[in-house]
């Protein structure tokens, strides 16, 4: 979650009591909805992903960019997101990403055409982007500091961690008993009662002076989106198409510019000297790589489950739960052993779990079962994840400059989408190659072989660059 650096200044109470002293209730409840629609947008779409290629005729490859677009605007932009709310007003800006995610997911729900979804998907990214970042800065400054911020943010970081299951569920329920344009209708009731009910009872911040880095921002962008267009044109163009060779070039060139732009820029949307520790340059890399082999599971293993063994959207949601609800019990009992055994053991100890269950879904053919062939990998993986996540964000935030803790976090969440769209991408071009010469099912096989050397290669940067823990 992006969390903007918040001033003294924004001490709730300072002056007149906030109106939302009365009905606090209220006040969380309109910040957890928002939360909740944005995370779970980035797993809801999962499920309904075959119905939305054979009602808007996708190709097999070009079917990922329904959420890669998601996750290249929303994670490319968050830091600018939460940056603009420093700036402009913090809920002026949070409720302008719900706007604009709200008519987003009506224009979304109305797709006739591919491309028409594609652009509402983008759009809303750009809207998740300047809302998501504001939702936690508005605990932050609507709710006393001890006990009662304490069991906001309780709320909402369970709402965050519970997103995806609930998610998966939601997808599966809406697709199957109404269709899929519901996992993008949904959307538009909450966020109209959102902005109807947040300005009466969610007060404004102080605004800050500062600059946004449009120039940063839109490298950044422009630089993953041709990296991903790259990697699935290969799929189906081939590696030695000149338009595969120019995206790629394009870009190489933009991200290249992004990092001249970050390095002269006076308030840049990513502080360069985050990357200057180590140990929090390889947690980075962790997370991306986790986020690439999530997403590239999820985005199979749902095809799989109901092209292959005829699940409906709710069944292959539930087919999900054995792995994100370990993923969450587990996650809740991390807290306690990072004390005791430190981050790095816990990664040590998580990353081969999930390596083994990569290395099961390699078997996965045409006759694989689910007791068999998916259950096994998904409780492997589910275990392995919860293990990790908290140790990679420990060390992440660990020793960061207090100007430098929204940047910090902020960054976090971009590798988690910028990690998964390109991930998928990479996956999904191996699988284009694969399934040509051996079907679908082969070709899933062969693009988690990729996937488990993302985990391996994840396994050793722990060992490299993450610190044992200092034993006092």
């Amino acid at each position: 979650m992006s969390q903007q650096t918040v001033s003294t200044r924004d001490t709730p109470f300072a002056g007149r009591p906030p109106r939302h002293a009365r009905h606090p209730g209220i006040s969380l409840a309109v910040i957890v909805a928002c939360q909740l629609m944005v995370v779970l947008d980035a797993t809801v779409v999962f499920v309904a992903l075959p119905k939305i290629q054979h009602t808007l005729h996708f190709s097999a490859t070009g079917l990922s960019w329904v959420t890669n677009v998601y996750s290249l605007a929303f994670g490319g932009l968050l830091l600018l997101g939460g940056r603009a709310g420093d700036v402009l007003g913090r809920r002026r800006v949070f409720l302008a990403g719900i706007a604009i995610f709200t008519l987003a997911s009506l224009l979304g729900g109305l797709a006739t055409s591919a491309a028409w979804l594609l652009a509402a998907r983008g759009v809303q990214g750009v809207g998740a982007a300047l809302a998501a970042p504001g939702a936690l800065a508005l605990i932050t400054t609507n709710f006393a500091e001890g006990a009662e911020r304490n069991r906001a943010l309780s709320i909402f970081s369970a709402t965050s961690s519970a997103g995806a299951s609930v998610g998966l569920i939601l997808g599966g329920v809406l697709t199957d008993w109404l269709s899929w344009r519901w996992v993008l209708f949904i959307n538009v009731p909450v966020g109209v009662a959102v902005l109807l009910i947040a300005p009466l009872f969610i007060e404004e911040t102080e605004r800050h002076r500062g600059r946004l880095d449009i120039a940063g921002a839109i490298t950044s962008v422009t630089g993953m989106v041709a990296l991903v267009y790259a990697f699935i044109r290969a799929s189906d163009a081939g590696w030695s198409d000149s338009t595969t060779l120019l995206a790629f070039a394009a870009g190489v060139i933009m991200l290249a510019a992004f990092v001249t732009v970050e390095a002269r820029a006076r308030q840049p949307v990513v502080p360069l000297r985050l990357f200057a520790d180590r140990a929090r340059s390889g947690a980075y890399l962790i997370m991306l790589l986790l986020a690439a082999a999530m997403f590239g599971m999820f985005f199979f293993l749902v095809q799989f489950l109901q092209n292959s063994l005829g699940f409906g959207p709710l069944e292959a949601g539930v087919a999900f739960l054995p792995m994100t609800g370990l993923l969450f019990g587990v996650a809740r009992l991390a807290p306690r052993l990072v004390p005791r055994f430190g981050p790095r053991r816990l990664m040590l100890t998580g990353l081969p779990f999930i390596i083994v269950g990569m290395l099961w879904l390699t078997r996965l053919s045409a006759t694989s079962g689910y007791a068999a062939g998916v259950l096994g990998p998904m409780i492997l993986f589910g275990l392995g994840a919860g293990l990790v996540f908290l140790p990679v964000t420990l060390t992440i935030l660990s020793g960061v400059r207090r100007e430098d803790s929204g940047a910090a976090s902020g960054m976090l969440q971009t590798m988690q989408q910028v990690g998964g769209a390109l991930g998928m991408a990479v996956l999904v071009s191996i699988f284009g190659t694969a399934s040509r010469h051996g079907g679908q099912v082969h070709g899933a096989a062969v693009a988690f072989d990729v996937a488990t050397v993302f985990i391996a290669v994840a396994l050793v940067l722990a060992i490299a660059f993450v610190r044992p823990a200092v034993r006092r």
